[in-house]
């Protein structure tokens, strides 16, 4: 009889150690595709940052008085760089996630005044320079959303592998937290519209 017992404790600890050790290799595959998700919106972020000195400097050989637009835009690229940074540092962490969201918002919305600003001026409006850099931000922007899904459909994933049981009762205790979407926050109704970059 105690053979028995002894058996079937044997059994049911070797089957607990295989779900706890399934579970923890699924949450790792789940983390390392948020990862490896992000990275493909820190790809198209860091395209994005580099056509915007472009775009404000072909801006400002035709809008000499609006320095100040043109400054908000390299300041909310700077702002924008530095969400950029804290994300790519722990990607899904909420507080990152919220800072990149933010300096993103900032940009869009300095890109937006320089746009509206930028119709006032036929000139720059014409100018080859101009449109080819505006079909390339719209591309990136494009592409942004696109990563932008694929990221937070590994969050969800992820997310969801974390808090179905049995791996619940252990995610924590691995140091698994909570990943955090790539969203716009409500507050901030006017992040959902891309700036159209159309001259």
């Amino acid at each position: 009889m105690g053979t028995v017992v002894g058996v079937v404790i044997a059994v049911l600890v070797i089957v607990l150690a295989i779900l706890v050790i399934v579970g923890y290799n699924g949450l790792v595959r789940a983390r390392n595709s948020i990862r490896n998700a992000f990275a493909q919106i820190d790809v198209q972020l860091q395209r994005r940052f580099d056509l915007v000195p472009n775009l404000v400097e072909t801006a400002k050989a035709y809008m000499a008085h609006e320095r100040e637009t043109l400054e908000a835009v390299v300041a909310a690229r700077g702002a924008a760089l530095s969400g950029l940074s804290a994300a790519q540092t722990s990607p899904g962490d909420p507080a990152a996630m919220q800072q990149l969201e933010a300096g993103q918002g900032a940009l869009n919305a300095a890109l937006g005044r320089l746009i509206a600003v930028a119709e006032s001026y036929p000139d720059l409006k014409a100018n080859q320079n101009m449109a080819q850099l505006s079909e390339e931000l719209t591309s990136t922007e494009n592409k942004v959303a696109f990563a932008r899904q694929a990221y937070n459909d590994a969050v969800m994933s992820y997310n969801n592998r974390r808090e179905t049981f049995p791996t619940s009762v252990y995610a924590g205790m691995f140091g698994f937290a909570v990943a955090a979407q790539l969203g716009i926050p409500p507050e901030r109704p006017e992040m959902r519209d891309a700036p159209k970059v159309e001259f």
